[in-house]
């Protein structure tokens, strides 16, 4: 018969985190709660951050953010399990998010995630057995303009391939660095919660990449201006809208 942690519920009563641990985070707990006219607005930024300490969230991690909220944990669990974003079960060091929507998925995505899981031995939402590499099919990745697109603690990873994709998570495990294709430069996953719990990334240069949107990107607007597009020979390309011109 399976139980509530078989179904990523958390078991109750939960453990309360070690004295260390319970002080340390609610130091950050207050200053996140701070910046909220109503405390309980602070709950996704205070689910990142128990996120972080043990990449996911974990039934001490639910208790934690009701007891500082004032909350029941019936309460956090429900917004916990609505979110996607937030883990039920421990990620890797890297999280390997590959979409599976229909663009990315008509474009080699489907496949891309089946050989990543025979490549890597796991299955959808497991985690290698050297807490290296997580898994999990992504419905939207928000990058159509790149499919497939692979994303790695939500940094993209554009315009992938099957082979490319197995080399990718090969040198995360081998612990060389891997640049993704935008975006600021690729941290763990817990860094990466703490990040978007709402604490800076204090590493020297780390958001310099650009998050610009390229030429793909902006090929749609180009269009609507009537401008010419990149390999067109100089054809002007145009919108429909644009009476009088030739498409």
């Amino acid at each position: 018969m399976s139980n509530s942690t078989d179904l990523g519920l958390p078991a109750l009563p939960a453990k309360p985190y070690p004295a260390e641990v319970q002080a340390r985070l609610a130091e950050d707990a207050r200053e996140l709660i701070g910046r909220y006219p109503v405390s309980r607005s602070a709950l996704l930024p205070l689910l990142h951050l128990v996120q972080a300490e043990e990449g996911f969230v974990s039934p001490s991690g639910v208790r934690f953010c009701a007891e500082q909220l004032e909350l029941t944990t019936a309460e956090v669990t429900a917004v916990a399990t609505f979110y996607s974003m937030y883990r039920r079960r421990p990620a890797g060091k890297y999280h390997v998010g590959v979409c599976t929507n229909t663009l990315c998925a008509v474009l080699g995505g489907d496949q891309i995630f089946a050989e990543l899981q025979d490549h890597l031995g796991i299955g959808n939402n497991e985690t290698t057995a050297d807490g290296e590499i997580s898994i999990e099919h992504i419905e939207c990745n928000a990058a159509c303009d790149y499919a497939p697109v692979v994303m790695v603690n939500w940094e993209f990873f554009d315009n992938q391939t099957p082979e490319s994709a197995k080399q990718l998570v090969d040198d995360l495990r081998a612990g060389r660095e891997a640049e993704p294709t935008r975006g600021a430069r690729l941290c763990s996953f817990k860094d990466t919660a703490r990040i978007l719990a709402g604490f800076p990334d204090e590493r020297p240069g780390a958001v310099d990449a650009s998050g610009a949107g390229g030429a793909p990107s902006l090929a749609g607007l180009r269009l609507a201006k009537g401008e010419t597009l990149p390999g067109t020979s100089g054809t002007k390309v145009v919108s429909p809208r644009h009476e009088g011109t030739e498409a």
